[in-house]
């Protein structure tokens, strides 16, 4: 029985499948790693091209497992700097080679003719020294490039733990969330049926535990086990809930619609007071209009009193 009541209490939402689309941040890490590999990291410096692929393959790892969350993006971001990385090292042991064949070219024209050697020597001092400079502008730049990377690197490192923790928190909170609902839908399991309808999760409850008969002040009991109703239905979500009171075909209809409002309202009230949200949730007196058993009989009438809510999901 309880197992039934919580299944039918529970508001589940139909999950659709399909292909996630890769991130941005994710794409722009492929193509910065593409880049690298095609330009002169591949052969000069290798080891940083390699850390950079890691990085790639953890981002990709991510993003097969958990799709296009913070965290994938977050690692795609990091790998994107780490290949952008590798290609200002490659490009800069590019230059260096560059300028060691200068220094061979230099060496081989001073063998020559002196006054061949000069002209020459001359122009290849000029160019050293604008090779000299650039490189060293590149040197500059990649050396920012490499600090910013490495605050980057740390700042998004923070990120993803600050990120782990929050979602550890936001897991045993619904973790806890759940076994006060598993707790209070036990307890309300033993005074009420819970049904799930085109209308919504209907929780039907005896009138005889709420009221004595002909009145509709709560017993204490009541409010105790509508204690129970008002904590599962905050612990579960709700749109709006409707209270309806319903009496067997005993005495006048209008004495018995006017007793049902009543009977609604006093349960609407201490639900409220339980800290159900007033704006959502009103009271209806039903009377004997609509029967769930025969009124020929004690038990059929005892049935036919009760007070239903009807709860309409998230």
């Amino acid at each position: 029985m309880r197992h039934t009541t919580l299944a039918a209490f529970t508001l589940l939402a139909t999950l659709g499948c399909g292909t996630t689309l890769a991130p941005k941040e994710l794409l722009d890490a492929r193509d910065a790693y593409d880049r690298a590999a095609k330009g002169p990291a591949a052969k000069l410096t290798p080891a940083q091209l390699d850390t950079a692929k890691q990085a790639l393959d953890k981002a990709e790892a991510s993003f097969k497992e958990d799709g296009d969350e913070d965290g994938t993006k977050t690692m795609a971001y990091v790998a994107m700097r780490k290949a952008q990385a590798a290609a200002a090292q490659g490009e800069i042991a590019a230059a260096a080679q560059r300028r060691d064949q200068a220094a061979r070219d230099l060496q081989a024209a001073q063998q020559s003719d002196a006054d061949k050697a000069k002209k020459s020597l001359a122009k290849t001092k000029a160019e050293l020294a604008e090779e000299k400079r650039r490189l060293e502008a590149e040197r500059k730049q990649a050396e920012a490039d490499r600090k910013q990377s490495q605050a980057e690197i740390a700042k998004k490192d923070q990120e993803v733990h600050k990120t782990k923790q929050q979602l550890e928190e936001e897991q045993k909170k619904r973790l806890d969330a759940e076994k006060r609902l598993s707790a209070a839908m036990a307890s309300l399991a033993e005074i009420a049926k819970v049904k799930e309808e085109k209308r919504g999760v209907v929780i039907t409850i005896s009138g005889e535990v709420l009221f004595a008969s002909g009145k509709h002040e709560l017993l204490p009991i009541a409010q105790n086990k509508l204690d129970d109703v008002a904590k599962a239905l905050k612990d579960q979500g709700y749109k709006a809930i409707l209270v309806e009171g319903h009496t067997d075909s005993r005495g006048s209809a209008k004495k018995n619609e006017e007793l049902s409002l009543q009977r609604a309202n006093a349960v609407r009230s201490h639900l409220v007071s339980r800290g159900i949200a007033s704006e959502k949730i009103k009271a209806t007196g039903i009377g004997p209009s609509r029967p769930i058993a025969t009124n020929d009989t004690a038990e059929g009438r005892a049935n036919n009193r009760r007070v239903e809510l009807v709860v309409t999901p998230e």
